[in-house]
């Protein structure tokens, strides 16, 4: 987090002394009437219990400051310090408001606690005498004020006790550990607060939907079937003729010109049952490879290897790649396949999700998509992007060979490997959201909502935009 201290620096040197910290303290304060107001936006703040826990950094004078505004509304704000540098300014003006300072273990049980113990230079973890202080209010609603204080900040990993928070109120940018999990779970919904921070390249990012409209392959009036991208299947077995139907369901949405499957026989009868436009052997752009093969996958991988183009090395065929693979190559495994494919425990890597996408790139010197709650695709020399769409729900058999043929087609219709995979999983998880419109759905569904998600884009997007950090 050294470049959000550098950038807010910058900024406090050409503003008035404590403007900055005003203006997130105004927002946090807002965030808060807001979660105090309900669902429908009509309880009232005048007489509601405001509890700060309040450390000694700029968040716990973020708070303290918020308090102050919150005790103006007619709320009844009471602070616990947790550290004996506690912001003088913000005390003063929350004692000035009418709020209130009372050592730990007498505050009124609050209808809302802010969580000023810790900011962004804090080490994972929290000391035991906050871990009991919010130990006190068990069921109350929790606002973490930037992050919530206990995780890792750059990194998302947590590490000991630390706050869950049912809303995060952030300054100036997201940090990394509102969406690289399992921090990103702690933090609830994350509520951005801008400050005007100029703020260089960042570490990770998350595509917005203007930037994967703007990264979509769209066919041009002189395009035919095969300027727009040929993707070959390379997916599928008797054993799991599921998989192959699924990965071409996946390569068939529209954005190539032709799907190519080349496989098992069963499995090429029934694609072709059920997708008539689905083609045999042929010229390709791009593979996807290794999805249900069993057996079959580490000859599948040494062909489509072969014809050195881009592909999708997926599920079976991971095992049989060896490192470094092309750099034309999208990974796309889960936490246990990479778990395996670095000889780590899967523990390990759900713990640890962005320090081992970037080890398998270290390792594989390409392209690695992460496939988890939030997905994470590393590449080298580029930020990390972390895909935050999706639902539960998405959690299905056969999704993943979804994703793998739908990134395969990207990859035939001409966008980097980089691009392709972080805007496949933007997409699969969109659709998969839009598919289970809040309930369950089947792998099949996503698929079938890929298209819907694409022309709604496309409506609704300029063609143009960059990566929020």
């Amino acid at each position: 987090m050294e470049q959000v201290r550098a950038a807010e620096g910058a900024l406090m040197a050409q503003l008035p002394e404590g403007a900055l910290m005003q203006r997130a303290a105004a927002g946090l304060a807002h965030a808060v009437l807001a979660l105090l107001a309900g669902p429908a936006g009509d309880q009232p703040a005048y007489g509601r219990r405001v509890l700060l826990l309040v450390g000694g950094g700029d968040n716990g004078g973020d708070a303290l400051w918020a308090g102050a505004r919150l005790a103006a509304r007619g709320c009844a704000v009471e602070a616990v310090l947790l550290s004996d540098h506690a912001r003088a300014d913000g005390l003063a003006a929350l004692r000035a408001a009418g709020g209130r300072v009372v050592p730990a273990g007498t505050a009124h049980r609050p209808d809302v606690v802010l969580d000023g113990i810790v900011g962004i230079g804090g080490r994972p973890g929290l000391r035991p005498d906050a871990v009991a202080e919010l130990g006190r209010y068990a069921g109350v609603p929790v606002v973490a004020v930037d992050t919530p204080s206990g995780v890792d900040v750059d990194t998302g990993e947590v590490d000991g006790a630390h706050v869950t928070a049912t809303l995060t109120v952030t300054f100036g940018t997201h940090k990394p550990c509102h969406l690289l999990d399992p921090a990103a779970l702690a933090c609830g919904p994350v509520h951005l607060v801008g400050l005007g921070l100029d703020l260089p390249a960042p570490a990770v990012e998350a595509l917005q939907p203007d930037d994967v409209a703007a990264l979509l392959p769209v066919p041009g009036p002189l395009d035919h079937k095969y300027s727009r991208g040929v993707v070959g299947v390379r997916a599928g077995s008797a054993t799991y003729p599921g998989a192959g139907l699924l990965s071409v369901l996946g390569a068939a949405v529209g954005l190539v010109g032709m799907v190519r499957y080349v496989g098992d026989d069963l499995v090429g009868d029934r694609v072709r049952e059920a997708h008539p436009e689905v083609v045999g052997a042929g010229r390709v752009q791009a593979w996807l490879v290794g999805s249900g093969s069993g057996d079959g996958a580490a000859g599948t991988l040494d062909e489509a290897l072969a014809d050195d183009v881009p592909l999708v090395v997926d599920a079976d065929a991971l095992v049989h790649l060896t490192a470094p693979a092309p750099g034309h190559a999208v990974l796309t495994p889960h936490a246990g396949e990479l778990a395996r494919m670095l000889d780590v425990a899967r523990e390990d890597v759900e713990a640890r999700p962005l320090h081992h996408v970037r080890a398998a790139v270290d390792r594989y010197r390409c392209t690695v998509l992460l496939k988890g709650r939030h997905t994470l695709v590393a590449a080298p020399g580029h930020p990390v992007r972390v895909t935050t769409t999706g639902t539960p729900w998405l959690a299905t058999a056969g999704a993943g060979d979804v994703l793998g043929g739908l990134v395969g087609a990207l990859l035939a219709a001409g966008l980097e490997p980089y691009d392709a995979a972080s805007v496949g999983s933007w997409l699969h998880g969109a659709a998969a959201t839009t598919a289970a419109d809040g309930g369950p759905l089947t792998a099949s569904a996503v698929a079938g909502a890929l298209p819907g998600v694409v022309r709604d884009l496309l409506r609704a997007a300029p063609r143009g935009g960059s990566p929020a950090p």
